[in-house]
């Protein structure tokens, strides 16, 4: 996937492809990282890179199920344990958890077909207005997008205190784009002269 999201024909697709865009940004944060890497916490903060893609994975999932109409009860200590990755869990099992949410998502707004379409406001969690009695299909988009772009921010930082990694050699690495004099793919450490 490239750096941008290609030409879009209507609102619905565009919210989906800037979604998708997010993620990959998102994935990439991982690329070529150890799994002590994945849970090592450089900065001042306890993020972690393989933190970070659990809880924006387990967001999307909550708010799809939400959408979905499904039943959930807030659980804040599920919460916490999704910013970091427990012990045998992988980076390839996370990836395909959040392949499948991705999934879900896509085929929950097409069915959908609505972006108006309005979904209650749950008032028990503090981070929802209270002011609010609903949301639409269009804003928990606009939301995921927003919060999964967000969290790609910390994730940028940890990888870089990590490595020195940044997104465009990362992603150049990823995709095999061949070096220019202005942007040189990532190589691993063990891996350069």
């Amino acid at each position: 996937m490239p750096g941008q999201v290609g030409p879009i024909s209507n609102e619905q697709e565009g919210l989906l492809a800037y979604l998708a865009q997010m993620r990959y940004q998102l994935r990439l944060t991982a690329y070529g990282l150890t799994p002590e890497q994945l849970r090592a916490t450089p900065s001042a903060s306890t993020l972690s890179v393989g933190g970070l893609i659990k809880h924006c994975a387990a967001t999307e999932e909550g708010w799809i199920a939400t959408v979905r109409g499904s039943d959930q009860k807030p659980d804040f200590a599920k919460y916490q344990e999704n910013f970091a990755l427990a012990e045998g869990e992988t980076i390839d099992e996370l990836f395909a958890r959040y392949d499948r949410i991705a999934e879900e998502t896509e085929k929950t707004v097409t069915e959908l077909d609505d972006l108006g379409h309005r979904i209650p406001v749950d008032k028990s969690v503090p981070w929802n207005r209270p002011d609010l009695d609903h949301f639409t299909l269009r804003w928990i988009l606009l939301h995921l997008i927003q919060e999964t772009a967000r969290h790609t921010g910390h994730a940028d930082i940890v990888r870089e205190s990590i490595d020195g990694a940044t997104a465009f050699p990362l992603m150049a690495a990823a995709e095999g784009w061949p070096d220019t004099p202005w942007l040189k793919a990532w190589v691993a450490p063990h891996d350069r002269a």
